[in-house]
This record gives structure tokens, sequence and C-alpha cells, in this order.
């Protein structure tokens, strides 16, 4: 099984429970007229709306290079990552909005077994996803698994929130309720930050690789006598190289072209994440520029 298919089966699966967990936590809460309930249904359909634009993303990258797009599609992936930080920014000003709202309002839910065995069950099952996704997600460095996992973390800590707050109106202090949501909302506004500073790191080509771990690489190779202007960019499992090396001035094309092809094979080799590599050749003793 290919990559992108990995990927698009574990979020088939996420997206199933996903809805499953929100459809629970949303019918209860609305036959009970918990609005904590009913609002984390809500925000763990966001889960499952993460799911299907995690989906498309894949699909708006699996398409090869063409003359228009010569090093592919793959930024697709970031730009999906980065609607799903959206998506958690979203979520943060939701809970900010149901706290208000549960401050001002006078609310009296019923607060029965079933409510907390729902939402302790629930809880559970994203805590697996959670771990699930992030632990694939780095094996298969997928920028969607990882800002997805964030996502269903984040439903985790607002699952905590709506139990405070359970056992907070069963025991008279109801007003606990919305001071809970407004800290998990700062929580999922520092996740919300982290995806999308690295989704920011993509789409702005920042470094990816250590040049210095670059240069060590190349200057084992024999006949180069110089690495230099090393360069990286792309996604964390798609990064394009290109840097400059040194040979002997007395080379003939042919063998700077099989020492350029031997850096390349070498880096990628090496370095599982690199996708291409661009070697430019420079005789010993030539001043940059000229």
């Amino acid at each position: 099984m290919s990559r992108l298919q990995e990927i698009r089966r574990i979020l088939w699966w996420i997206l199933l429970l996903n809805l499953g967990v929100a459809a629970a936590k949303w019918a209860y809460g609305v036959m009970t007229h918990s609005l904590g309930m009913q609002a984390d249904g809500l925000h763990s359909s966001f889960d499952g709306l993460s799911n299907v634009i995690g989906l498309i993303g894949l699909w708006l990258t699996t398409p090869p290079p063409d003359a228009n797009h010569p090093y592919g599609h793959k930024k697709f992936e970031a730009l999906t990552a980065g609607i799903i930080g959206a998506f958690l920014v979203m979520t943060c000003l939701y809970l900010l909005w149901k706290a208000y709202w549960s401050w001002t309002l006078e609310l009296h839910p019923q607060v029965t077994v079933i409510s907390f065995f729902i939402m302790i069950v629930t809880m559970g099952i994203n805590i697996f996803i959670t771990r699930w996704e992030r632990q694939k997600g780095a094996e298969l460095k997928s920028d969607i698994l990882t800002a997805d996992s964030y996502h269903t973390a984040s439903d985790v800590l607002t699952s905590c929130s709506v139990l405070v707050g359970l056992v907070a109106i069963q025991a008279g202090y109801a007003f606990v309720d919305p001071l809970v949501a407004v800290l998990i909302a700062g929580v999922i506004a520092w996740t919300a930050f982290v995806v999308l500073k690295d989704v920011l790191s993509s789409l702005t080509d920042a470094i990816r690789l250590d040049p210095e771990e670059v240069r060590a690489a190349v200057l084992t190779i024999p006949g180069i006598l110089d690495c230099h202007e090393i360069r990286t960019r792309g996604l964390t499992h798609h990064v394009f190289v290109d840097l400059s090396i040194h040979v002997d001035p007395g080379w003939s094309v042919k063998q700077a072209h099989n020492i350029a092809t031997t850096v390349e094979e070498l880096l990628i080799g090496q370095f599982d994440s690199v996708e291409d590599v661009v070697v430019h050749i420079e005789p010993e003793g030539h001043e940059p520029g000229r």
C-alpha cells in the first residue's frame, strides 16, 4: 500500500469514528438539554469536517508533476493542514462564545449517569484517535495527519471541560463550566499556533535540512573539494535540495556529470525526505559571481 493510500485509509476510519462520537454527544445533549454536551458534539463534528478536508487535500496532491506544476502538487497538503489550523481557531472562538453564553444565561441542564458514561467513552475514543493519528503522521511524514491529530486532541480537552462542568453543576457550582471553557480555549489557540507555524514554514520555503549535515555527507564523496550554497525547501517529507560543489578544474564534462549523479543518489539515500537534488559544479579556485 502506498503512502497516500495509507493516509487516505486512516482518514476514512477516523472520519467514521468522529461522526459516531459527535452524534452520541449531540443527541444526548439535546435529550438532557445540556448545552455543554451539544456544544462538544458540534465541536466533534468539526473533527469530521477536518477529515473530509484532509481527504480532499490528498486528492489534490495525487496528480504527478506537469508542465504548469513541475515540482508537483504536494503543497496542497500544507494548504489543507492550514485549513485544519483555521478550524482550530474557529473552535477556540466557539468555546469563548459558549463560555460567555453560559456565564450570562441561567442554564439548568440535566446531569445523569449516562451523561458521564457518554463523555468518558467518547473521550477514550478520541484519545485513541489522537495517539494513533499522531504516530501515523510521524511515521508517514504527513502534515495532514499531524495537524488533524492536534484537532482531535483539542476535542479531548473540550470534553474534559464538559465533564468538569457536569460535576460542578451537580455540586452547585455551575459558574466553573465557563471558566474551564476559557482555559481550554487558550490551549486550543496555542495548538492552532503550532499547526499554522509549521504550515507557514512549508509555504514560505523555510529551511528543512541542516546545511552542515548535508555538507558533511557530500564531502565524503572522493573528488569533491568543497560544498557550499546549500539550500533546502519544501514539506517535511518532500524536500528539494540545491547546492554547489568544487571539483578539479581539469575534469571532463562526463566526470562532472557522474559526480553530480553520485551526490544526488547519496542525499536521496541518506535523507528519507529528500525528493530531488540540483548540483551546481564549479572548478576549484572559481570565484563566485564570475
